[in-house]
């Protein structure tokens, strides 16, 4: 089901020892996992602000995302529990060797989390970080991330390289289901 902005007043105001006591509405968009709060900040942190930028005065609302909650956390792995998450699972297991600090990895891991939630008691998903655990990378020959893996009944079946669409993935795990 698909979110639609809708508009919402939200009235702000200063103190009057400041400025004259005045409202302002302002219109605002909300979303679905938007959340605005109301943030009180204290009479010298408020006066402080206006020194530094009087147009700030009255600003003391907050946007909080609060859609992470929300997400699917496919699960790390590390060189401890590589065998018994992996190569010890009876259902075929994904996983996606990847790096903080790669842009591709970040493209697929929403791709990621909708195959985990799509395979739900099908396919185990997990991820590996290439940083923290570099002898799984190492065994397994990964010399490009991200790098997507099937392995079944301990065996590497297929790998994928690159930020790929879910159709690519998804011909890759019917294959093993």
């Amino acid at each position: 089901m698909a979110s639609f902005p809708v508009p919402i007043t939200v009235a702000v105001s200063a103190p009057s020892s400041l400025v004259s006591d005045r409202r302002t509405s302002v219109k605002l968009l909300e979303f679905r996992g938007l959340k605005f709060k109301q943030r009180t900040a204290s009479l010298n942190q408020l006066s402080r602000s206006v020194i530094q930028d009087p147009r700030r005065v009255g600003r003391v609302g907050l946007v909080v995302c609060e859609a992470q909650n929300t997400a699917v956390e496919v699960p790390a792995i590390k060189d401890e529990t590589w065998q018994s998450l992996v190569l010890d699972c009876e259902l075929p297991v994904l996983v996606e060797f990847w790096a903080p600090w790669c842009g591709p990895c970040r493209m697929i891991h929403p791709i990621i989390d909708e195959l985990s939630k799509q395979y739900a008691g099908k396919l185990k998903c997990y991820k590996v970080n290439t940083d923290e655990s570099p002898d799984i990378a190492t065994r397994y020959g990964i010399r490009s991330i991200p790098t997507v893996m099937v392995f079944k009944n301990g065996e590497k079946k297929d790998a994928v390289i690159g930020a790929v669409p879910k159709s690519t993935l998804t011909t890759c795990i019917e294959k093993f289901l």
